[in-house]
């Protein structure tokens, strides 16, 4: 399959790309929108959520390369709901501009991580699992970039379908 033989280079360029295009719906947002309820978050509470999963991934792949549980995986609540929780709240700004530089900084964070790995440690199975799947440091990183396109999509299916707001 064509995407495991993808490099983290690459895949740091498709994080990058995740999150440009999530920046790019939620700049167009107004203040309002952008604090408003869309489904269970705000599109607010999409760039705390993955702002703080950036930093998590970070100090998970690094308790996946000992062998270890990431933390966020031992009590995530539904969905990760617990975790998320968290994180929404330790980002507590309501300020769009604050937002998406605090989210492009923790992803260059995040990418510059990953570009130091090691090429071996980015699929090497450690032997850490969770909920019977195998967890690597890609398959971590793999999951983060599918959620941003996710709340991207979610952003702009509520704005074809509210653009008043």
């Amino acid at each position: 399959m064509e995407e495991q033989r993808m490099s983290i280079r690459d895949q740091v360029a498709r994080l990058d790309a995740g999150v440009e295009a999530l920046a790019g719906s939620v700049a167009t947002l107004t203040q309002d929108a952008f604090v408003a309820i869309c489904g269970r978050w705000s599109p607010r509470d999409m760039l705390a959520h993955l702002a703080g999963w950036n930093r998590h991934i970070i100090k998970g792949s690094g308790q996946i390369r000992k062998g270890e549980l990431p933390f966020y995986d031992i009590d995530p609540g539904e969905n990760y709901s617990n975790v998320n929780a968290v994180i929404v709240r330790e980002y507590s700004s309501t300020e769009k501009p604050e937002l998406l530089t605090e989210l492009r900084a923790s992803a260059r964070e995040l990418g510059q991580h990953l570009l130091a790995l090691d090429p071996e440690a980015w699929d090497r199975d450690y032997g850490v699992r969770h909920r019977g799947a195998t967890i690597t440091v890609r398959n971590t990183v793999d999951e983060l970039i599918e959620d941003y396109a996710h709340h991207t999509a979610q952003i702009e299916e509520w704005e074809v379908r509210d653009p008043g707001r």
